[in-house]
């Protein structure tokens, strides 16, 4: 990797995002939509406080796995990522680059909808608020390298779409959202400690019944190093072209 094409990459995917607004208000509003939605169905009862840090955590992972993806692989199909790679350009630089430009949008979207869950919606978070939105913003991170990595195995948009329901939806299933975990069955409760999701629904369960963000270091820790993995994946399988 070089330092200078990395952030030139970054430079490049944001300048493309700053003039698409409809994926701007897909990776920030949208969000915001949904947890509005939910604070004004369940108004008056606590369902918003004790779910609301999950939801935090997980819209953003779903809507940035879904927006990474099908950019990334549109570099490909389209063949840009042909020019690129004709260049001095590494595909360490360009996996590099794009999480860069990517986190950075996901930090903006972290901050944008835990500040609308909390000042607009009323969400009351008994932790740290600074660590909710550290893992808000892990878990968004998260989506963009596993979109990143889900893009090298898809060859049509179409198809870079359907990996969502194949990654994200069984993380869902046995995260912990729709049932402890402890009350699983043994072998669905060994699988949920395979899934990064896992580790995020942990984390903000525990900060929503007032953890510190030392209490959930162990899963920050597995989050990073989840995020690190997809990278790595991302781009040890890119290829220069959709066959």
């Amino acid at each position: 990797m070089t330092p200078a094409l990395t952030a030139a990459t970054a430079r490049r995917v944001l300048a493309q995002l700053r003039h698409d607004p409809r994926t701007i208000a897909l990776i920030v509003l949208l969000p915001c939509v949904l947890l509005g939605l939910i604070a004004w169905m369940f108004h008056g009862t606590p369902v918003l406080d004790q779910f609301g840090p999950i939801l935090v955590a997980l819209f953003p992972l779903i809507v940035m796995f879904l927006v990474t993806s099908v950019a990334t692989l549109r570099e490909r199909t389209s063949g840009t990522l042909e020019r690129l790679m004709a260049s001095p350009l590494g595909k360490g630089d360009f996996v590099g680059g794009y999480a860069l430009a990517f986190g950075a949008v996901a930090v903006v979207q972290a901050l944008v909808v835990t500040g609308f869950a909390v000042w607009v919606c009323g969400m009351d978070v008994h932790g740290s608020l600074g660590a909710v939105v550290l893992v808000a913003v892990l878990d968004a991170v998260l989506g963009c390298t596993l979109g990143l990595a889900a893009s090298a195995v898809a060859r049509t948009e179409f198809q870079a779409v359907q990996m969502m329901p194949l990654i994200v939806f069984p993380q869902l299933v046995v995260c912990g959202l729709l049932m402890p975990r402890d009350e699983m069955p043994t072998v669905l409760e060994w699988i949920s400690r395979a899934f990064p999701l896992t580790y995020g629904v942990d984390a903000m369960q525990h900060l929503a019944a007032g953890s510190s963000l030392g209490d959930v270091a162990g899963d920050v820790a597995v989050i990073v190093a989840f995020l690190a993995g997809a990278v790595v994946v991302g781009g040890l399988t890119l290829r220069r072209r959709t066959p």
